[in-house]
């Protein structure tokens, strides 16, 4: 078997058998394979994309490019979500104590943020002493010994996935919904999770930009996860506007904390219940969508989500004291209120806008490996829908840097647009797709 058999063969528009896709993953990833030949593969596969077998065939040959997880000694069932990206997207912090606290594990790899969509990681590290960077028997223990764990991407993880996609970023061939659906479903299965919950975001401030992209998406990969034995639904969900109110890292660990402790903003609680609900469903915790949500509001209600999340920042040795009293995490030196230029209705807040502002105010990267200032960010006092008087606050930056500060009212007035009669405000949840196995 030769690679340059296999790049003409999809070339030329013909299905990839399974083996020859793993000779080619597997020699890539160890070098045998060169990135000339890679990157010809991959746009070949661009060009003429992949059926939904060769999908999931990639995406096993990827997750076996490196460690696979065991969490079998843990729990019949361990759960994980994944989400496309998103401003203001701190989902996480709130849904896996809120599923945890009802017993059922949650076991994650997760991200750090880059462009405009901000990573978990970044946020919780927004804790001083928070441990990301875990081996796999440090993951293993502290899933089950406090019943969560969220970790980074470790080099011996998917390597194939990060190879790949660091020739896809310089290749023209990000957008392709086979490689994007194999790389995060590669993850997802090589982190040992059998129950995943997809929160497939669509509108402005996505990667997705129609629903039928994101829908498209979703699909690819549920039935992923069908193939390859996992239990998968697929929330598709808003983000034409910024979730909840915070934008910026510790901004939004503390919007967390605030609906953990019953008073965050409607729009994310729901947002989080929905996500956290399809969880329990996959792992048959809840009949239906309604004893879903009535056992979730009562560990949040109680309390019991609360002490889960605090069980878990010590558990990753984060200093508990930064979240008990969240006045101690990190804050600006400059924090404005931004007025209303107007007075009528807000018709329309755009999520990209918000997000690149909070990004050139410090708190993203263009580059991985960049650093960022965790205190920096936008909270949002108007949303779409709202009724503004002229004068009255649109919005709160927080920046350390008088020009930023400048920039910031400029590009984020930018961002609305108004009307004189009131408006409707855009659904939260435009699909839920769920694949038996």
């Amino acid at each position: 078997m030769r690679a340059v058999d296999i790049i003409a063969r999809k070339r030329d528009g013909h299905t990839l058998s399974a083996k020859e896709i793993d000779f080619f993953v597997q020699g890539f990833t160890r070098g045998e394979i060169p990135d000339y030949q890679a990157a010809s593969l991959l746009m070949a596969i661009y060009l003429k994309g992949m059926d939904a077998r060769e999908t999931a065939d990639l995406t096993t040959s990827m997750a076996h490019s490196g460690m696979m997880m065991d969490l079998s000694s843990i729990a019949p069932i361990v759960v994980d979500k994944h989400s496309t990206g998103g401003v203001g997207d701190k989902t996480t912090l709130v849904v896996a104590p809120l599923v945890a606290a009802t017993g059922l594990p949650v076991g994650k790899i997760s991200g750090r943020g880059l462009g405009f969509s901000g990573g978990t990681l970044d946020k919780l590290e927004s804790i001083p002493g928070f441990k990301a960077d875990l081996s796999a028997e440090e993951f293993v223990a502290k899933l089950r010994d406090h019943g969560i764990v969220i970790v980074g991407q470790t080099a011996d993880m998917v390597p194939a996935d990060g190879k790949f996609y660091a020739l896809r970023d310089v290749t023209a061939t990000v957008s392709n919904i086979s490689l994007i659906a194999s790389s995060i479903m590669s993850k997802k299965v090589a982190s040992g999770a059998n129950a995943i919950v997809l929160d497939v975001k669509v509108g402005l401030g996505a990667f997705m930009h129609t629903r039928e992209e994101a829908i498209a998406l979703a699909q690819t990969m549920t039935n992923i996860g069908q193939a390859l034995g996992r239990r998968v639904a697929a929330v598709i969900s808003d983000m034409n506007q910024p979730l909840g109110q915070a934008v910026g890292n510790a901004l939004e660990l503390k919007e967390a904390i605030a609906t953990l402790h019953g008073h965050g903003p409607a729009d994310f609680l729901e947002h989080c219940l929905v996500i956290a609900g399809q969880m329990l469903l996959l792992a048959n915790r809840a009949r239906d969508t309604q004893e879903a949500r009535e056992l979730l509001l009562h560990e949040l209600d109680s309390g019991r989500a609360w002490r889960k999340f605090r069980n878990w920042i010590v558990g990753q040795e984060g200093d508990v004291a930064y979240v008990d009293d969240p006045a101690l995490l990190p804050q600006t030196t400059l924090i404005e209120d931004l007025p209303s230029p107007r007075s009528g209705y807000v018709a329309g807040l755009n999520a990209l806008e918000v997000g690149l502002t909070a990004a050139l105010l410090g708190g993203g990267r263009t580059r991985k490996g960049d650093t960022i200032d965790h205190a920096v960010g936008v909270v949002l006092a108007k949303k779409i829908s709202d009724y503004v008087e002229k004068g009255e606050r649109l919005l709160t930056i927080h920046t350390n840097d008088e020009q930023k500060l400048a920039d910031a009212r400029r590009r984020l007035l930018d961002a609305y647009s108004w009307s004189d009669e009131p408006v409707e405000c855009p659904p939260l949840i435009h699909e839920i797709i769920n694949v038996e196995t």
